[in-house]
């Protein structure tokens, strides 16, 4: 965990002094990503570099794991963060197993322990270790460049990772394919990260949190979802774009907007069924078995003037929905096999409701949200800070 303390920093400018960053105070606990977001000269990458002492702060405090770093050695703090910046930065005269292993080899690692650790995040990154260890950093692409960046940061497995925009200056297709290999692994390692980003889009994306800053202070700091659906002020509103809504899509996973719907079984009679359908005004109803796992559904239609059990008329799913899938991809399938539903289940197929065009409206518009408690900073703490 990370804390920082109204942190700031006074550079003098013509004689005067000028606020880069003023009292920020945040916690970003164990294993969470928070994005860094904000227009250039807003502070970000300051708070950043003050974290493990490239600049020195002015007043406030840093905590690392509830250890104040105020009195560490900057190199020995720096040897335990990892960090990454968008240039990248690698030794051109070092192999790429050399540049990964950089921080481990200061840190009086043996050469076995260390090789072991350069294959181990290559094969993270698929990267062929055997191909690749022994090249040196010009014969490889941007993108891998970018990639070897990242797993340099990670190598001696700092439990910190500090990222001023590291995917920047990746193109389009490189940068989402390193942005989902650096979330699994990130992931899979359970690192806690700060990372520095102009783009919107990347901090939905990967963001635990998201921290807006704006002249220095901190206007908001929340779950993606929050942010989007409760912006703090209009410069937060603006920042994060008028297709706020539509970007919440990425965010709200198929159970948060489900509805309640009813399900059936197999022996429930033709004329029970149709009576709930009818109470309900439904033109379906889901059919399941007694664990509650759905096997199919009945349509109203296929029902009417029939007799006997729900099971006769079973007709199979062509789409369903995945608890854990978000509401962009229900929307796409849904357009794809014109659907205006989809059965929700988890992967044992236990049914826990419906996803539908109106449940999504419903949900969005409701003003609920997947983050935690709100963390705004109001204008009047601004004022009083």
């Amino acid at each position: 965990m990370i804390e920082l303390q109204n942190l700031s920093k006074t550079f003098q400018s013509n004689g005067k002094d000028v606020k880069a960053v003023d009292s920020v105070s945040l916690t970003v606990n164990e294993g969470e990503i928070c994005v860094f977001l904000g227009p250039s000269g807003c502070g970000k990458s300051t708070t950043l570099k003050m974290i493990n002492r490239l600049i020195k702060p002015t007043s406030g405090k840093i905590l690392i794991n509830g250890e104040d770093t105020t009195d560490l050695d900057p190199v020995t703090l720096r040897r335990n963060i990892g960090y990454v910046i968008q240039q990248i930065g690698l030794f051109p005269n070092m192999t790429i197993e050399e540049n990964i292993t950089v921080v481990p080899r200061l840190l009086g690692w043996d050469k076995q322990k260390c090789h072991e650790r350069a294959r181990e995040l290559m094969s993270m990154i698929k990267l062929e270790p055997k191909q690749y260890l022994h090249r040196y950093p010009r014969e490889l692409s941007g993108g891998q460049q970018q990639r070897i960046g990242v797993i340099r940061a990670l190598a001696a497995d700092a439990p910190l990772l500090l990222m001023d925009e590291p995917f920047g200056a990746v193109d389009p297709i490189n940068r989402e394919m390193i942005q989902n290999e650096f979330f699994e692994m990130q992931r899979a390692l359970n690192k806690t990260v700060i990372m520095v980003s102009h783009d919107i889009d990347e901090a939905i994306k990967l963001g635990d949190k998201i921290a807006i800053f704006r002249g220095g202070k901190l206007l908001q700091m929340d779950h993606p979802d929050t942010l989007l659906a409760h912006p703090a002020d209009e410069f937060v509103s603006n920042f994060v774009g008028q297709d706020s809504t539509l970007k919440r899509l990425l965010l709200v996973k198929a159970e948060d907007a489900a509805d309640n719907a009813p399900s059936v079984s197999p022996e429930t009679p033709v004329a029970e069924a149709l009576e709930l359908m009818d109470e309900l005004d439904r033109r379906y109803v889901v059919v399941t078995d007694g664990d509650n796992k759905a096997l199919g559904y009945v349509r109203r239609r296929d029902l009417h003037r029939q007799t006997g059990t729900c099971g006769q008329f079973l007709r199979e799913f062509t789409a369903t929905a995945a608890s854990e899938e978000h509401l962009r991809i229900l929307l796409s399938r849904m357009y794809e096999f014109n659907r205006s539903w989809l059965p929700v289940m988890d992967p044992e197929r236990v049914f826990q409701g419906e996803v539908t065009q109106e449940s999504i409206a419903a949900y969005l518009s409701s003003g609920r949200s997947r983050g935690a408690k709100s963390s705004i900073v109001s204008p009047a703490d601004i004022a009083l800070a």
